[in-house]
């Protein structure tokens, strides 16, 4: 890593807010030693920027001994991240690949057909006279050869051990705070007749311990190689079997991993994760190689299991680790250095944290507490009654501007909407449903009219810079969901401090999603209680930006709930295209 590029690797043409201070300490903290450097950098840093800067210092073939890996990866887990990347023109020399299925065929008659799909895949001996054409094959070799090559994290982690995407000697991942988390949700495998093809020759008995899990996936692999051994053979198979095996390789993959890493427990002899969490904070020096893996089973025998890591480590240190020199890891929420470290499988005195202070005015971004009740279980009628008339209140004192409000979940969704309709706002609300969620917030940001849009899930990789959207309410503290074993057992074993770290870290993100650059400008309404609480809980994981923030949340003075002067700033009055799903499912995302 050649560290004398740094600023010449730096896309733009000038330096703006914090940036050539933030380069500066980047490059003190590399020079120092340190194999990773973790960029911590509020909204509107040019995170992506600095990113590039980063990666356009890793070691170039002229300059490498013939054992040395080459160039860089930037990899970052949201997909429009990636597209913003796409679409950034300080950014074009950034070789971007996606996985298979974003891609079309180029043959006759395969125009509509994903690639993962296509006669190259579905045919045993197919051989493609056009592959060197082939959009995803061209992407590929594209990003093989280029200095610097750019993906998802999903399909970064896929591609470990590939001899195309092999060793580099820089990894930039950018939005890294949750990198534990997306290890631990690429690392789940999840047993249900939708995952598994085999399921009505092999249904799962009875699993309580981890034990009984490594039997059952022991054979289940038998059986999926079996299935495999007989679609192998046919020299064409149809697109439902070419789904069948792709779904069994991966699931034999996962089925390995997890016998690899959980140890060789007879049954019987433990349950899943007896050995007492750390949070997954395992010493990074500990070589013990041993994973930790919580067994779920709710209904019993014959029903869904889920085989989730409590410590992804390992399974970090295959996919990411091993595959770079050095390593940055860039976000506005890395909140604790250490338990991030410990988190991800990497020794804290071999890291070093860069942060990078806040450039927006803390004018342009209040807080204001319009809280009056909690969203737990058995206050969430009453306090949801409160939520529609504080946005009623809200609407009439901001008749022209569009707003956003996070619901957290599809249940609190459904019956926000229809207190609001039942308050006769309805033709100024817009939701998404779980299959449409993309098309209605294009929809929105499209709209002219000042709607409000009713999202779930949107906390994070949402950019709603100016006029699209100057206001916001978060419904709901976002605590990671207790129904979840792995959340149970670490509040089971005391690691409240990472429970309420969780949080904040969601809200922090929240709260960056309308203010994008010093001369925007939006308001956040807290409208859960329990938020005003997790801010006193987390007040030490804080940066100092969010805490200035914070110490200036205010109770705001409203109009009455009128929803004539809610509905002023339509024009023409409009209708209810609300579309919400009819029979919202079970809230997945809730806790008690």
């Amino acid at each position: 890593m050649d560290l004398d590029r740094l600023t010449d690797e730096f896309p733009a043409p000038e330096y703006r807010g914090n940036q050539a201070a933030a380069l500066d300490a980047i490059d003190e903290a590399f020079a120092a030693g340190n194999e990773v450097v973790l960029v911590r950098a509020p909204t509107g840093s040019g995170k992506s920027l600095l990113a590039r800067a980063i990666a356009g210092c890793a070691r170039r073939p002229g300059a490498a001994d013939p054992e040395e890996p080459v160039g860089a990866y930037y990899t970052t887990p949201q997909v429009s991240q990636l597209d913003d990347v796409s679409n950034d023109p300080l950014l074009d020399d950034l070789a971007i690949v996606r996985g298979k299925n974003n891609y079309d065929c180029i043959l006759p008659g395969e125009s509509t057909t994903p690639v993962d799909r296509a006669p190259c895949v579905r045919e045993r001996e197919f051989e493609c006279d056009r592959k060197q054409r082939c959009p995803y094959y061209s992407d590929r070799s594209i990003a093989s050869q280029r200095s610097i090559a750019a993906m998802t994290l999903a399909y970064f982690m896929q591609t470990a051990g590939s001899d195309v995407f092999g060793q580099r000697d820089v990894i930039v991942v950018d939005e890294a705070h949750g990198l534990r988390e997306w290890a631990e949700l690429y690392a789940t495998i999840e047993l249900d007749p939708s995952t598994v093809p085999v399921w009505e020759a092999r249904p799962p008995p009875a699993i309580d311990d981890l034990g009984s899990a490594r039997s059952y996936a022991d054979g289940l692999r038998t059986v999926c190689e079996r299935r495999l051994t007989e679609l192998r053979n046919q020299a064409e198979l149809d697109p439902d079997a070419v789904v069948e095996r792709d779904r069994l390789e991966t699931l034999r993959s996962d089925l390995g991993w997890f016998l690899e890493t959980s140890g060789p427990v007879g049954p019987g002899e433990g349950a899943a994760g007896d050995d007492g969490d750390t949070d997954g904070e395992s010493d990074a020096d500990d070589d013990s190689g041993g994973t930790e893996w919580v067994v779920h089973q709710p209904d019993g025998a014959g029903e869904p299991v889920r085989i989730a890591p409590m410590n992804p480590e390992r399974y970090l240190g295959h996919t990411v680790w091993d595959r770079g020199q050095q390593f940055a890891l860039l976000s506005a929420t890395i909140l604790d250095k250490d338990a991030f470290c410990r988190g991800v499988g990497l020794d804290p005195d071999r890291v070093a944290l860069v942060s990078v202070g806040h450039t927006f005015p803390v004018e342009s971004r209040p807080l204001f507490d319009v809280s009056a009740g909690k969203m737990t279980r058995e206050h969430r009628a009453d306090t949801l009654d409160t939520i529609a008339d504080t946005v009623v209140r809200i609407m009439a004192d901001r008749p022209d501007e569009p707003g956003l409000i996070h619901c957290h979940s599809y249940d609190i969704q459904s019956g926000l909407a229809d207190r609001l309709r039942e308050r006769g706002v309805a033709d100024r609300i817009r939701a998404h449903g779980r299959s449409d969620r993309d098309a209605q917030l294009a929809t929105w940001k499209r709209e002219t009219r000042p709607e409000v849009f009713l999202s779930v899930k949107m906390e994070e990789a949402l950019d709603l810079e100016g006029d699209l959207a100057r206001w916001q309410v978060l419904c709901k503290a976002p605590y990671p969901n207790v129904g979840d074993p792995r959340v149970e057992r670490r509040l089971e074993n005391d690691r409240w401090d990472w429970y309420y770290r969780t949080a904040l870290r969601t809200v922090i993100q929240a709260c960056g999603r309308i203010v994008r650059s010093p001369t925007d400008y939006g308001a956040t309404y807290l409208a859960d209680r329990s938020l005003l609480d997790l801010f006193d809980r987390a007040r030490s994981a804080m940066p100092e930006w969010f805490a200035a923030q914070v110490d200036r949340c205010e109770r705001p003075d409203l109009p009455p709930g009128d929803a004539s002067a809610a509905l002023a700033g339509l024009s023409g009055g409009g209708t209810d295209r609300r579309t919400v799903d009819a029979s919202p499912v079970a809230d997945v995302w809730d806790t008690d």
